[in-house]
């Protein structure tokens, strides 16, 4: 009797079948498998570390340092060429409260009076200034 090295992976039943069987070490990967949980940020440890990230031909993308508030963009050209790396700083945006807005950009007005006593005021200062200083009239 001969024996198969090879094992076989599908019954004997036609191709277009729901009958197939899948290999037994493929179904134990798949139960030992984390599942995957991809926050859609990719996370370096360093700047060096983001240098050293595989990008795609004519792609960008944005890598964020585990390390320090640094995000980088790693970008190459259609022939895989890489680009000079680029590094961001950033930091957390507190939104102002209302009330320092409104206080802020509130303008406070001069009640008239006070505006008018104020002008005169200056307008006296300025004619003193026009006026001959001298006795006989002469400045």
């Amino acid at each position: 009797m001969a024996y198969n090295y090879y094992p076989n992976y599908f019954q004997t039943t036609p191709f277009f079948s729901n009958n197939l069987q899948m290999p037994q070490n493929a179904s134990n990967l798949a139960s030992n498998a984390s599942p995957a949980t991809n926050s859609g940020i990719i996370w370096v440890q360093g700047e060096n570390a983001a240098k050293a990230y595989p990008v795609a031909s004519g792609q960008s993308i944005l890598l964020m340092d585990s390390e320090d508030s640094v995000m980088y963009i790693k970008s190459t050209d259609q022939s895989g060429m890489p680009q000079p790396l680029r590094v961001f700083d950033y930091s957390e945006r507190k939104s102002p409260n209302k009330e320092s807005k409104l206080s802020s950009t509130s303008i406070e007005y001069v009640p008239r009076k006070e505006f008018e006593s104020f002008r005169d005021s200056i307008q006296e200062a300025i004619n003193s200034f026009r006026k001959p200083s001298g006795k006989d009239g002469e400045g």
